[in-house]
């Protein structure tokens, strides 16, 4: 999941069709894209989660805790035991690193046609876990209970995140040019930006022991958009963190293990939008880069539509593509209920396999 739509229901793609009070999460020009009926909006709130195992690391991890205890506890360790530990361990070695991100996000909108104004406040946290397994180097006959106890000592876990509490203003106002419409939008923000770096060994690993280093850096940034309208058709671009940020990840004593790349994303996006059906494509024209250590660089295309039941009920369905292929192709699929465009529940789902999936929810009211 990208930084982009890191707080808002997997949906339909947003960077040209997205509402006004979730515009902030996808195009800032789109909080000028109201109904004449819209006079207030509240997000409260928006939350997803996302997880990758590709190899399953987290199942074997727990399993091979539970035969580290079995060994520790026997008096004389079993040939079995001995196997089995030494299994569980040859699984680890050169598995993909798991991943796992979470995000909350809320929003108050104020449209105009003179200004439109929305308030925001988001916050996402990314963490990788990758198994490090030392090979086993047998000592001689004899030596199989200290040579496997060494292995899993000498084996670790090197756990990385990345988390950011972001707060800003999305301004927007749509303008008639040459009998064109045209939404511009921009929105100045403050960023709270956090790292952690742990390296456990595998019997001592737990996926919430990450928050054992943090470092922490502020930043000003800055997100552009604008939005081509004419009839039920739009085109739009969206320019989100102008402003590149790098920040370290350190160590509990301090040290420089790492760096973490919050770089400009540049999106466009095309949508069809009626009462009854909405189609919009999503590009990420520029890749989306993470820890420099590590090849997991970004890149989507997603397509989506959606059914409109009379402002009451939408289904939702939609499918990405990572262009630089670290993560699985996923399907996406959604439902909302909108009773008497006041409040709307939706709540959404991506699947990519069954170590690959994601889910998502948020409550809106509109007034």
């Amino acid at each position: 999941m990208s930084q982009m739509d890191a707080v808002v229901v997997w949906e339909i793609p947003g960077v040209a069709s997205a509402d006004y009070l979730t515009a902030p999460f996808y195009n800032p020009a789109l909080v000028a894209s109201f109904e004449e009926h819209d006079d207030f909006g509240l997000l409260l709130p928006a939350i997803g989660v996302n997880v990758r195992d590709s190899d399953e690391s987290l199942a074997t991890i727990d399993d091979l805790q539970d035969s580290i205890d079995e060994f520790e506890a026997a008096l004389i360790p079993s040939p079995g035991q001995i196997d089995q530990l030494n299994r569980y361990l040859d699984d680890l070695q050169g598995n993909a690193p798991l991943t796992a991100s979470s995000s909350l996000g809320l929003a108050v909108a104020i449209p105009t046609k003179r200004f439109s104004t929305n308030l925001f406040a988001r916050g996402y946290l990314e963490l990788i876990a990758r198994p490090n397994i030392a090979d086993y180097l047998s000592t001689g006959p004899g030596n199989e209970v200290a040579d496997t106890k060494k292995r899993y000592e000498d084996s670790s876990v090197t756990m990385a995140a990345f988390g950011y509490v972001e707060y800003g203003a999305a301004l927007a106002k749509e303008f008639e040019i040459k009998e064109q419409r045209i939404s511009f939008g921009v929105t100045p923000k403050i960023q709270q930006l956090t790292t952690y770096y742990v390296v456990p060994t595998v019997a001592d690993f737990e996926l919430d022991d990450y928050e054992e280093s943090e470092h922490k850096e502020s930043a000003f940034n800055l997100d552009f958009g604008v939005v081509w309208l004419k009839d039920k058709f739009q085109v739009a671009l969206a320019v989100k963190d102008l402003l590149s940020q790098e920040i370290d990840l350190k160590d509990k004593n301090g040290q420089k293990q790492d760096v973490y790349e919050l770089n400009t994303q540049v999106s466009a996006g095309v949508a069809y939008r009626s009462d009854f059906f909405t189609a919009a494509m999503d590009l990420d024209l520029t890749k989306q880069e993470r820890f420099k250590s590590l090849d997991d660089e970004t890149q989507f295309v997603r397509f989506g539509v959606e059914g409109n039941a009379w402002g009451w009920a939408q289904l939702r369905a939609g499918y990405e593509i990572d262009l630089e292929d670290t993560v699985e192709n996923a399907f996406t699929a959604g439902i909302g209920i909108s009773p008497f465009d006041v409040v709307s529940l939706d709540i959404a789902g991506s699947y990519a396999g069954e170590n690959q999936f994601g889910v998502s929810g948020n409550l809106a009211f509109t007034f």
